[in-house]
């Protein structure tokens, strides 16, 4: 599975993609037909603490999942985001039996 992160507007520190990979690798545990992952990471522009984005792209052969989740961290916000695409995996894989 390939793995790409994309931050937006500042430069992600090597644990933090670590951590984000190892997240993102487990789904592979799950269903081992995954191309390739994209993460994306950025601020937005609100005045709460909840401002650390995560959007999570999975390609698979014929389908793209996506997850998206707005937290206090970057981290929180990853875990929430492979969470629901360990959802949409299980379903993607009842679909497919």
């Amino acid at each position: 599975m390939d793995f790409k992160v994309n931050t937006v507007h500042f430069t992600a520190d090597g644990k933090l993609v670590d951590f984000i990979h190892e997240k993102v690798k487990k789904l592979e545990l799950m269903y081992d037909n995954i191309i390739a992952s994209e993460v994306y990471l950025r601020l937005d522009k609100n005045d709460t603490n909840e401002n650390k984005v995560a959007e999570v792209k999975l390609l698979l052969p014929g389908n793209e999942l996506f997850a998206k989740k707005q937290c206090k961290s970057f981290e929180e916000a990853a875990d929430l985001a492979v969470q629901a695409l360990k959802k949409q995996v299980a379903r993607h894989k009842g679909k497919l039996a």
